[in-house]
C-alpha cells in the first residue's frame, strides 16, 4: 500500500494512468475538430453580421476540466484509496502470535481469539507458518515450533484466560532458539498491564522482525482488599478520568433463602491517580449480620477475576457478646476488670455486645464471651445457640475455681477440677510457667509467645484420654491453658486463666490479642468433626478456586499449596480462589496487586478505532457520476449557446451539498438527534425515517458500550446475509432509545438482555406494548446459553424485570411444526454462538390440531410477539468492517456449520415477522387442492 499523507492506495499502479490527462487535454481541446478554411471572394458580404446561434470551434476550458476531473476521479476511486489506513505487517515470512492470557485479558476475550483467529487465518490463506504462545505460564512452553498456520485454530479457540496474571517465559533466546533465520512479524495481543519479563520479550522479538501490538479496547477496572483494623476495598482502573462516574461494588451472598445474590451496593470514594492507574477507596460499611453472609465484593458490571474479591476470615466482622460482672466505678479501678480488657483487644476488628446472658443471645452474635461465670439461668438457651453454630469462649476466674458442682458444668471442653493451682504463689512448690510453642498446624499456627509470659494461676483439667486432642495452646509444663470441643455445629473454648491480669499477664501482651482474632476468627465454623485429619496438613488446600471470568468452581484436580508460595499470590498451580489450612481460610485474590501500564518502545500499536479505516472509492466513483451529470449539462448548454446560463447553472449545482455520509461509522450507537419530544411522547429519529424506507433492523441500546457494539455488529452481519440471500434489502441497523424513540416503523426489535440495564420509563413501556399489538416482535436474547460456563451469570431475574410490564402471551419452546421452521430454510434447531437451549414463542392455542389433510396445524394467526432464546445470536452474526467473523464458534468445520445455522435462523425470524404465516398457507396449498379436486369429482 502506498501513503500519502493521510490517504493510502491498495492499486497504486493505477494512479500511472494521471500521466495521460494532459494528453486527454489535448484531445479534448481539438474536438470539435477545427473547420477547413476555404477561399471564397463572396463572404466578404457578410462581415459585420453577428451570429445568435454561435457554434464553438473549440471546447471551452470549464467543459475540458470537468471531463478530465471526472476521468481522475475514476482513476484514483479504482486505485482503491483508504483515509487514514493502518499500515499491516509485511505479509511475508512466519508469523508467531502472543497471546496474553491472565486476568486482565478475560473482559474482551472474545475479541482477542478473533483477532488472533483473523491474523492465523490470513497467514494459512499465504501459505506462512505460524506459532501461537498463550502466556499464561501453566506450561513450559519450550522452544517454540512453525507449523501450518491453520491446525493453530483449534487450540486458539479452546484457550480460556487464567485467574492470576499473565506469565511470560523466563528465557525469551531459550523460547525463540528453533525460529528459523530471517524476519519474524510478530502480533502481540496484550491485556495492557506490564507483567515481569516483558520488556526482555519485546526486545527479543522486536530484534528479529516488526512488531505489531494490539491494546484492550476498553478500560480495566481491579478491586483488591486492603488490610488493617477496618478492612476495605480499593478500586482501581485504567484509562479513567479522576473525574469519571466509578461503578458501584456489589456485595454477593446468601439470602436468608440460601440463594446467592447481590446483598449490598457499596459507592467508591473520591479518586486519585498516578501513572495512568486511578484508584477509588471503598468502605465495608455493613451490618455485621450482612456482612458476615457476604462471600465475595464485585465490581458492577466486569467479568473477569481481578474485578472480584473474595471474602474470608479478614473481612467477615463478628459480633461478639460480652457478659461479665460490670466494671468497678471506683477511678484507677478499670484495670482490674476483664471486661476491659476484652474490649480493648476486640473492639478493632470485631462488634460488642454487653450485658445479661439472655439480652447477648437475643441480639444473634457469633461469638459469646463468658468471664468467670457458672450456674446461668439461660444455660439452656445458651446450649441450643452453640449446637447450632455459635461459639462461646469462656474466661476462667475465682468465682469458678470455687465452684463447688464445677465437675457437673455442662458447657465446658473439658472436666475440671475443684479449687485451681497456685503456681506461683507464696505457698507454691515452683515458678510462673511460661507458654509452650504453638503448634505447627493448630489454630495459632505462626504466633510467638513473648518470653515474658507468664501465667501463675489457672484451673487444671482432668486427666481423660481426649484431652490432648482438645487442648490448643499449653504451658511450658505441658499442662492445658486453652482448651476446646465441638458441640454439634458449634464449638466451646475454655480459657484456664482469667481476662485480666489477676493470673498471669498474658492480657498485658500483644499476644492476648491476636490469640482472641484467631479463635474469633473460627466463628460459625461448619467444618465436621471427620475432616479434622486435614488440619494436621501443613500445606493450604483449595476449597474454591476462580476462573479467569470470575466464576467461583470447586476446586479439582488441584493439589495443596506450601504456605511459603502462597504468600505470592495466585500463579500457575494455585489460581484465585479460597485456600484452607486446619480452620483458617484465606483468599487469593487476583486484583489486590500493585499494577503499572506497559509501554511498547520499538512495537507499533494498532489502535482499534483506526483498524477498519475509511474507503474512498465508493465517494470518488460517486463524485465522477455527478461531474459527468454536470458536463452533460454543461454540453448541452453550450449547444445551444447559453453560456451565461450555463455559468449560472453550474454555479448552482455546485452549491448542492453531497449526500449526507452515515452519522455513525458505528451503526448509530449515539444517534442524531430530531425534535426534543414533550415529556411522554417519542422523539422524531432521522434514523427512523431511513429504517421505515430501508426495512432496516434495529436494537435496543442497553448503556453498555460492548454490547451494543456486539448489537451493531451482529445485525449488519444479518443484514448483509439477508441482501445476499433474499429480496429482502436491509439498510443499516439502527440502535433504539426506548424512552426517545418511536417504534411504529419498526417490524423486529432486538433486545440483548444485561444484569444492569435499567428499566425504560413508563412512556416506553407504553409503546412497547403498542408494536408488540401492532404486529411487531421482540427478539429477547439473555446472551447466557452456554453450556460451558462462558455465557456469564443467569439473565432470567433479569428478564423477568425488563419484560414484566409487557404483554406477554403464554410461551412455550418452538413447537416442530411452527411455521418459523420453513419461512425460509428447514430448521429443527435455532443456534447462536451457543446451542442446545430451548427457544421460547408465543404457546399454540389449547387443542390445536392439524386438520385433515392439512400437514401442519394452523398455531396462531399472526406473529408472536416476543422470541425469547439466549444462544447470543448477535455473536454469532457480528462481522467487522472487513466482513470478518468478529466472534469464534465451536471448533473447525463444526463451528463453521454452527454459524451458518445461526444466519440460517436469523433470516427465518425476519422472513417470520414480514411475512406472518403466509408460508404455512403455502405448505397448505397443495392439500387445499386435493380437496377442491375431491368436490368436483364429486359434483352437486
Amino acid at each position: 500500500m502506498l501513503v500519502l499523507g493521510p490517504i493510502g492506495f491498495a492499486a497504486p499502479w493505477l494512479l500511472a494512468a494521471l500521466i495521460a490527462l494532459p494528453v486527454l487535454w489535448l484531445i479534448l481541446r481539438a474536438m470539435p475538430p477545427a473547420p477547413r478554411r476555404v477561399a471564397f471572394p463572396g463572404v466578404a458580404l457578410l462581415l459585420g453580421l453577428a451570429d445568435r446561434v454561435p457554434v464553438a470551434r473549440r471546447t471551452p476550458w470549464w467543459l475540458l476540466l470537468l471531463r478530465l476531473a471526472a476521468i481522475a476521479a475514476l482513476i484514483l476511486a479504482f486505485a482503491g484509496p483508504v483515509w487514514k489506513p493502518v499500515l499491516q505487517v509485511p505479509a511475508s515470512g512466519p508469523l508467531l502470535v502472543v497471546l496474553d492470557a491472565g486476568w486482565a485479558a478475560a473482559p474482551d476475550w472474545a475479541g482477542r481469539q478473533g483477532r488472533a483467529e483473523r491474523a492465523l487465518a490470513e497467514a494459512a490463506a499465504q501459505g506462512r507458518p505460524a506459532a501461537l504462545l498463550l502466556a499464561d505460564g501453566r506450561a513450559d512452553p519450550g522452544p517454540l515450533v512453525l507449523a501450518p498456520a491453520d491446525t493453530l485454530l483449534a487450540g486458539l479457540r479452546a484457550a480460556q484466560p487464567v485467574s492470576w496474571a499473565t506469565t511470560y517465559p523466563d528465557e525469551p533466546d531459550a523460547l525463540l532458539a528453533d525460529m528459523p533465520d530471517g524476519p519474524l512479524a510478530t502480533l502481540w495481543i496484550a491485556d495492557g498491564l506490564d507483567h515481569p519479563g516483558r520488556a526482555a520479550l519485546l526486545a527479543a522479538l522486536a530484534a528479529r522482525g516488526p512488531v505489531t501490538v494490539v491494546p484492550p479496547s476498553r478500560p480495566l477496572r481491579m478491586l483488591g482488599l486492603v488490610e488493617g483494623e477496618a478492612p476495605a476495598l480499593m478500586l482501581a482502573a485504567t484509562g479513567e478520568a479522576a473525574g469519571q462516574d466509578a461503578p458501584a461494588i456489589l456485595a454477593i451472598g446468601p439470602d436468608p433463602q440460601g440463594v446467592s445474590r447481590e446483598l449490598a451496593r457499596l459507592a467508591p470514594g473520591a479518586a486519585t491517580g498516578a501513572g495512568g492507574i486511578t484508584t477509588r477507596p471503598v468502605a465495608i460499611d455493613l451490618p455485621p449480620e450482612l456482612r458476615n453472609r457476604i462471600t465475595r465484593f464485585q465490581v458492577e458490571g466486569d467479568s473477569h477475576a481481578g474485578a472480584v474479591v473474595l471474602a474470608d476470615d479478614r473481612v467477615r466482622r463478628r459480633k461478639v457478646g460480652l457478659v461479665g460482672d460490670a466494671d468497678r466505678q471506683a477511678e484507677g479501678q478499670q484495670l482490674l476488670s476483664p471486661l476491659h480488657y476484652l474490649r480493648r483487644a476486640l473492639a478493632p476488628g470485631a462488634d460488642l455486645v454487653e450485658g445479661g446472658l439472655g439480652d447477648v443471645l437475643d441480639t444473634a452474635p457469633d461469638v459469646v464471651i463468658l468471664v468467670d461465670q457458672v450456674e446461668m439461668a439461660e444455660a439452656g438457651e445458651l446450649a441450643d445457640w452453640v449446637e447450632a453454630g455459635g461459639l462461646l469462649i469462656r474466661f476462667a476466674g475465682p468465682r469458678m475455681a470455687g465452684f463447688d458442682r464445677l465437675i457437673d458444668e455442662p458447657l465446658l471442653p473439658v472436666i475440671l477440677r475443684q479449687g485451681g493451682r497456685d503456681i506461683g504463689g507464696a505457698l507454691s512448690w515452683g515458678d510462673p510457667r511460661g507458654l509452650a510453642p504453638f503448634a505447627g498446624d493448630g489454630i495459632f499456627a505462626g504466633l510467638t509467645a513473648p518470653a515474658d509470659v507468664a501465667v501463675r494461676a489457672q484451673l487444671m483439667a482432668q486427666p481423660a484420654p481426649e484431652l490432648a486432642g482438645r487442648t490448643i495452646a499449653a504451658l511450658s509444663d505441658n499442662t492445658p491453658l486453652i482448651t476446646r470441643d465441638r458441640r454439634g455445629e458449634g464449638q466451646i473454648v475454655l480459657v484456664h486463666v482469667t481476662a485480666n491480669a489477676e493470673w498471669s499477664n498474658l492480657p498485658l501482651s500483644g499476644l492476648f490479642v491476636e490469640m482472641l482474632d484467631r479463635l474469633v476468627a473460627t466463628a460459625r465454623l461448619t467444618e465436621t468433626a471427620e475432616r479434622a485429619d486435614d488440619r494436621e496438613q501443613p500445606f493450604w488446600t483449595p476449597q474454591t478456586v476462580l476462573d479467569g471470568f470470575g466464576r467461583a468452581a470447586p476446586a479439582e484436580d488441584l493439589a495443596p499449596v506450601p504456605a511459603a508460595d502462597l504468600a505470592q499470590g495466585p500463579g500457575p498451580g494455585r489460581p484465585a480462589g479460597i485456600y484452607a489450612a486446619g480452620e483458617r481460610r484465606v483468599a487469593l485474590n487476583a486484583g489486590g496487586g500493585p499494577v503499572a501500564l506497559a509501554e511498547w518502545s520499538g512495537a507499533r500499536v494498532e489502535r482499534r478505532a483506526e483498524t477498519p479505516g475509511r474507503d474512498l472509492k465508493g465517494w470518488l466513483l460517486a463524485a465522477a457520476a455527478l461531474i459527468l451529470v454536470l458536463d452533460s449539462l454543461g454540453s448541452a448548454a453550450v449547444a445551444r449557446g447559453g453560456r451565461v446560463a450555463a455559468a449560472l447553472l453550474l454555479g448552482a449545482l455546485l452549491l448542492v451539498p453531497p449526500p449526507a455520509a452515515w452519522a455513525q461509522q458505528g451503526g448509530g450507537a449515539q444517534q442524531g438527534q430530531g425534535a426534543q419530544p414533550a415529556d411522554g411522547e417519542a422523539a422524531i429519529n432521522p434514523e427512523l425515517i431511513r429504517a421505515a424506507d430501508e426495512v432496516a433492523l434495529a436494537y435496543v441500546l442497553t448503556g453498555d458500550e460492548a454490547v451494543d457494539e456486539v448489537s451493531q455488529e451482529g445485525l449488519t452481519g444479518l443484514s448483509l446475509a439477508l441482501r445476499q440471500r433474499t429480496s429482502v434489502e436491509p439498510g443499516r441497523p439502527v440502535a433504539i432509545d426506548l424512552d426517545r424513540d418511536d417504534l411504529a416503523v419498526l417490524t423486529l426489535l432486538y433486545w440483548p438482555v444485561t444484569e444492569d440495564q435499567p428499566a425504560p420509563s413508563p412512556q416506553a413501556y407504553l409503546r412497547l406494548n403498542h408494536f408488540l399489538r401492532s404486529g411487531g416482535m421482540i427478539l429477547f436474547d439473555t446472551r447466557d446459553g452456554d453450556l460451558a460456563g462462558v455465557g456469564g451469570p443467569d439473565m432470567s431475574a433479569a428478564l423477568r424485570r425488563l419484560a414484566a410490564p409487557l404483554e406477554v402471551p403464554p410461551l412455550a419452546p418452538i413447537p416442530e411444526d411452527h411455521v418459523l421452521t420453513r419461512t425460509f430454510y428447514l430448521l429443527d434447531a435455532f443456534p447462536g454462538r451457543w446451542q442446545g437451549n430451548p427457544v421460547w414463542i408465543e404457546a399454540p392455542p389449547a387443542g390445536a390440531a392439524a386438520a385433515e389433510g392439512v400437514p401442519f396445524r394452523q398455531l396462531n394467526d399472526g406473529v408472536s410477539p416476543v422470541l425469547i432464546g439466549g444462544n447470543s445470536w448477535a455473536e454469532a452474526w457480528a462481522i467487522d468492517a472487513n466482513g470478518y467473523p468478529v466472534y469464534p464458534i465451536g471448533r473447525g468445520w463444526e463451528g463453521e456449520r454452527q454459524r451458518e445455522l445461526a444466519f440460517r435462523f436469523g433470516i427465518n425470524v425476519v422472513m417470520y415477522v414480514l411475512t406472518g404465516n403466509y408460508k404455512s398457507d403455502q405448505v397448505h396449498v397443495p392439500a387445499l387442492l386435493d380437496r377442491l379436486r375431491v368436490e368436483e369429482e364429486l359434483g352437486p
